[in-house]
């Protein structure tokens, strides 16, 4: 659980280390010849015996910087490379069936190989990628799981794919043929340890979902006559995927070299991201754990729906879920027919979001069309929790900050913001990537809010990240991929649908409002150009977090009959500022840089800017109990003399 915490003859079209540009434009990844995998593999499996062929200190060097970037804790690691050597090597025939494993790869991979070099040397590779796209995704699927989640993975990996490779791959989500039910009837006997007819009186004879490593059937409890979902891990999933992953960290390691010039890491760190999140998706006592973060965490919204899990039914390898009869988010007719708001019920599936990125730092990582839901209500349905993002209180923050520089139009530090998130090596120039970054940012919101497309500014990105010795940290990539499809769901929903006119409001709002202080200072550097005050600035945001507080509470299912819940919420229909006015008095009073920086800024250019001041008053006069604000301030009277005087004494001092 996680607390938060070549050339052309030897590098093939399917990769992208040629040394000429017009085959460099063809390859679909980052990532060194089959030829030379052939060779790794077979070097490596006459070696597995040697104890030095995995060195604990590289492996846990790899972790460690992995624990570094991500700034959590990890008290129980299901993977390091060390657990994976040890289970794979601890049977008799295991130096064989690698053997075997390796050579299928090798030939598997080193046909469609051929194939793109052909193409090459014919001049067809660019009208032919359709068809090698589609038939990288049927070789990937006839691999086997770790493959199809392999391919899942480069889906939302701009710095390791080229795009029209990724689109195809993107199908990988949830298009896996399903395996026998009698086996995963089986599997739930197995691990519930009685009949199904004594737990169930119904369950499904076909299955409701297929994935890469599990499918999902609905059932009815026999206790209490409630609609259940069963989700059940797909057979002798766990040797293979331990083989796999032993295979791939083997051949990491011949790659590190490549690997650092091309995206600025070892390639076994991105063997690890990819072994650590795939080890915890097999557990699926961790997924209900989840569960009940993702419970916890929305427990006081009554806009988003999380299923309950029924831990005493549930086990490793079953998942036993409340079932979400909802409607699927890309059947728009369905859900205008149900009477569903679509404006508001994207306003809250983009909040929803946005939540969870930017406040709780536990993010759902695969949010595609058949894991969310419309209730008939307005709620959005979340569902599948195997795959989340954890973001730590340190990522929360940078990520405002980005979002500060770019309303700044401060790309220097924009980029500076990438080696902090873990997209760029420490002490890597960034001068180059300065003028991509402004010419993406600026193309993209320089007709306004109303003419942003995140997808077109992510192809801009990917085509950056993809040029650059850029590497996406696993939980960005699945913060992207989620953003992304969300984004496409709502131009299902609603074809003229406005992201940012949903999501800005929403940021304004945390700015203005978030408990959290070291978000209202991200609120003095957006206020603050320089050194000059944006009344205009101030007045927009006020605005745009008042819409979101009013498209918010106008969703139905905050009509909700509990009278508490209803009084708490009515709280919450007004821009509460009480917090945000009462921390800019104590800041004026003990900072006084701030202080300076306001008064200057009420007699900029010459004058008295009271016109301005009336202008902001009248805009949050509604949205202000004025008394509560005096009794808030009056309580907070004396620590505010004890700041000022703490403050007066360290100047004094610092003076002498």
């Amino acid at each position: 659980m996680i607390l938060t915490h070549p050339n052309c003859l030897n590098a093939p079209p399917l990769f992208r280390y040629a040394s000429s540009e017009s085959l460099r434009r063809i390859y679909p990844m980052r990532i060194s010849s089959l030829a030379a995998a052939s060779t790794t593999i077979s070097k490596a499996a006459t070696q597995l015996e040697n104890k030095d062929l995995i060195i604990q200190s590289k492996s846990n060097s790899a972790m460690e910087q992995l624990d570094i970037e991500r700034g959590v804790c990890v008290p129980f690691r299901k993977y390091t490379p060390e657990t994976v050597r040890t289970k794979v090597l601890e049977s008799r025939g295991a130096v064989l069936s690698l053997l075997l494993r390796g050579v299928e790869i090798v030939w598997s991979l080193g046909l469609y190989w051929s194939t793109l070099m052909y193409d090459c040397l014919v001049g067809r590779d660019e009208e032919v990628v359709p068809y090698r796209a589609r038939q990288l995704r049927n070789l990937l699927c006839d691999l086997g799981p770790s493959f199809i989640k392999a391919g899942q993975v480069l889906s939302t990996r701009p710095d390791i794919i080229r795009e029209d490779y990724m689109n195809e791959l993107c199908i990988l989500q949830d298009d896996v043929p399903p395996f026998p039910n009698q086996v995963a009837f089986n599997i739930m006997e197995e691990e519930l340890g009685q009949p199904l007819e004594t737990v169930f009186s119904k369950i499904s004879s076909k299955t409701i979902a297929a994935a890469s490593l599990g499918q999902v059937y609905k059932a009815t409890l026999r206790a209490n006559g409630e609609d259940v979902a069963i989700k059940v891990q797909r057979p002798e999933i766990e040797p293979i995927i331990y083989r796999d992953l032993f295979l791939f960290r083997t051949l990491a390691s011949f790659l590190n070299g490549i690997s650092l010039q091309k995206l600025g890491c070892n390639a076994e760190l991105i063997v690890d991201e990819f072994g650590e999140k795939l080890l915890e998706e097999l557990d699926y006592t961790l997924e209900a754990g989840n569960i009940e973060d993702f419970l916890e965490n929305f427990k006081d919204d009554p806009t988003v729906k999380i299923p309950r899990v029924y831990r005493k039914l549930s086990g490793s390898r079953v998942l036993v879920m409340e079932w979400i009869d909802g409607i699927r988010c890309t059947d728009p007719q369905a859900i205008k027919t149900a009477g569903i708001d679509v404006e508001g019920f994207l306003t809250v599936g983009v909040s929803a979001a946005l939540q969870q990125l930017l406040e709780f730092g536990l993010f759902h990582g695969d949010p595609h069309p058949g894991n969310l839901f419309a209730m008939r209500d307005g709620r959005i349905a979340y569902v599948d929790f195997g795959n989340v993002a954890v973001l730590s209180q340190q990522n929360k923050q940078i990520l405002i900050d980005a979002v500060v520089h770019a309303v700044n139009e401060d790309y220097a530090e924009m980029a500076n913001d990438f080696t902090r998130l873990g997209f760029l090596a420490p002490g890597t120039d960034v001068s180059p990537i300065i003028p991509a970054l402004e010419a993406i940012w600026q193309n993209s919101v320089g007709k306004g809010l109303a003419d942003f497309n995140f997808r077109s500014v992510t192809g801009k990105f990917n085509q950056l990240v993809y040029n650059y010795p850029i590497r996406i940290p696993e939980r960005f990539s699945l913060v992207i991929r989620s953003l992304l499809t969300q984004e496409g769901i709502c131009f299902t929903l609603q074809p003229d649908f406005k992201f940012l006119e949903v999501a800005y409001p929403y940021v304004a709002k945390r700015l203005l409002t978030d408990p959290n202080p070291a978000l209202r200072e991200r609120l003095i550097q957006v206020l603050f150009k320089d050194d000059s005050f944006q009344w205009k600035r101030l007045e927009n945001l006020i605005v745009l977090a008042k819409e979101n507080v009013s498209k918010m509470s106008s969703n139905p299912a905050l009509q909700v009959k509990d009278r508490q819940t209803s009084r708490k919420w009515q709280l919450k229909r007004k821009l509460d500022l009480t917090d945000t006015i009462k921390d800019g008095a104590r800041l004026f009073c003990v900072d006084e840089g701030i202080r300076r920086q306001l008064l200057l800024a009420l007699t900029e250019d010459s004058k008295l800017h009271i016109q301005e001041l009336v202008d902001v008053y009248r805009l949050v006069e509604d949205q202000i109990d004025f008394p509560s604000v005096a009794r808030e301030v009056v309580q907070d009277f004396p620590a505010v003399v004890r700041d000022i005087m703490l403050s007066w004494s360290n100047s004094v001092l610092s003076d002498k």
